[in-house]
């Protein structure tokens, strides 16, 4: 599989530091090529074209938020707990990857409404076990059982992704995992039974 190529990975990781750096459309396929030290007909073989990646650097990522996510979910702990991991861990990846937070907050907004719905599908996974931690708290006495998951799942991630975008706009200039404890406390307090 394209993906377990060590070539495929060094292509999703110069795609990040390319956009972040340059912006999204100002990203040539031949500067991630150089970036990534592959000739630029590489990217074809594991790319169709400059959206694809963009896509696929969203999927990496997302996928390895929601791994680490789903093992959040498993640990035997309280909602609180694990939504408070659930903040800590989003806030870790992103302050421990600049371009990343860059290209996560910023170039993934400007695209266009196809690519958007694409990535609005990658994010769905992460979203579900965001669902699983406010389902258990409800089930287990801990948040509101008149609360609307829907509406709490957005207010839950909304925070977390404005204070980052938030962040990123101050060009990383405070401690965003310090963020976490205060974060959590006003989401868990507008959640808690």
């Amino acid at each position: 599989m394209k993906k377990d190529k060590p070539k495929y990975r060094q292509i999703i990781d110069a795609a990040i530091i390319v956009i972040a750096e340059n912006g999204y459309h100002q990203s040539q396929v031949s500067k991630i090529a150089k970036q990534a030290g592959v000739a630029d007909g590489t990217i074809y073989l594991y790319f169709k074209n400059k959206e694809d990646i963009l896509i696929s650097v969203f999927e990496e990522k997302m996928d390895m938020f929601a791994d680490n996510l789903k093992e959040i979910v498993k640990e035997d702990a309280s909602a609180s707990e694990k939504l408070y991991k659930m903040i800590e861990n989003h806030f870790t990846v992103l302050s421990s990857n600049h371009h990343l937070a860059t290209v996560t907050q910023l170039e993934l907004r400007q695209s266009n409404l196809a690519l958007r719905q694409k990535i609005n599908a990658v994010l769905k996974n992460y979203l579900i076990f965001l669902d699983e931690i406010l389902t258990e708290g409800i089930e287990n006495g801990e948040l509101d059982n008149r609360i609307d998951i829907r509406l709490a799942r957005q207010m839950v991630f909304g925070t977390i992704d404005e204070t980052t975008t938030t962040w990123v706009m101050n060009e990383y200039k405070y401690d965003l995992v310090n963020l976490t404890e205060k974060v959590h406390r006003l989401l868990f307090n507008g959640l808690k039974a």
